[in-house]
């Protein structure tokens, strides 16, 4: 089974009129202000997925200032997943910092979401008034014993829609104020991976998280899937393909330049994300 963690659909009224919905929302002018930033429905998703041979689609939407699109956009996930239970896992997306968050978080894992994310600190810091805010959200995700998919990033290298002002002691932080919850950290998890290497302290740190590959074509050289499988065990590592970003496909082929044999390519590309679904 081919499980993709990491995917974006967006209601018909946001994909043929996205200028509507730019006032007060920084974040998705930056990500989706360009017209040619690609933004796709449910169908398009699953199409795709059969395409490229793809079973399952973890899939979510954006974290919305405006509670009102929030709910919708969220609402707009649950329906697809009903319209394609066999095929499309849904996750509930909120904005960190918004009083109401937990209380959508929990009347969407109520109405039948399979996890939280992808949550992101696009214009603002992840520093401890944000991990306060996420408090809350944490606790309900633990509750419905439910994974949470944080969007990380590099600290370096070069910029790009998206990218945010982003340490690696924060992410460590993120670690450290919620060991008990399984978390996801995409993008590779900014690279912090590398630090399982160490003594002391972190191998302990990594005991509930996972790393998922969402965008790594563009930010790093295929051999990041055999030293991260070196660093931190192959059952780490969780195929996202960040589509309509990316297709599937093009991670594919990089996967297999890596020299995984047969067991681990079937890890990263689906079977511990079923594990960690619990599919």
């Amino acid at each position: 089974m081919i499980v993709d963690i990491h995917t974006h659909i967006f209601p018909d009224k946001i994909r043929k009129h996205r200028e509507a919905f730019f006032e007060g929302e920084d974040a998705f002018c930056l990500l989706y202000g360009s017209p040619k930033a690609k933004m796709v429905g449910p169908e398009a998703l699953v199409e795709a997925m059969d395409e490229q041979g793809v079973d399952r689609s973890v899939t979510f939407g954006f974290p919305w200032n405006d509670m009102n699109t929030m709910r919708m956009h969220n609402d707009h996930v649950l329906e697809a997943a009903a319209r394609f239970p066999d095929r499309l896992v849904p996750f509930c997306c909120v904005p960190i910092d918004h009083p109401e968050s937990t209380s959508e978080v929990q009347r969407c894992l109520r109405a039948g979401a399979k996890g939280v994310g992808e949550l992101a600190c696009y214009k603002s810091r992840m520093d401890n008034q944000a991990l306060d805010a996420l408090t809350g959200i944490m606790k309900c995700a633990l509750e419905f014993d439910v994974p949470v998919l944080i969007h990380t990033n590099e600290p370096i290298g070069h910029a790009y829609p998206g990218k945010a002002a982003m340490s690696l002691e924060e992410i460590d932080a993120l670690l450290r104020r919620f060991p008990e919850n399984r978390i996801i950290l995409a993008h590779w998890g900014g690279g912090i991976f590398f630090y399982a290497l160490l003594k002391k302290e972190m191998q302990e740190r990594f005991r509930n998280v996972w790393f998922d590959t969402a965008a790594s074509p563009f930010l790093y050289d295929s051999r990041v899937y055999a030293i991260a499988a070196s660093i931190i065990g192959v059952d780490r590592i969780l195929f996202g393909s960040d589509f309509p970003l990316i297709r599937p496909e093009r991670y594919r082929r990089e996967i297999l330049t890596s020299e995984f044999g047969p067991q681990q390519l079937d890890a990263v590309m689906g079977d511990n994300a079923r594990r960690l679904l619990r599919i």
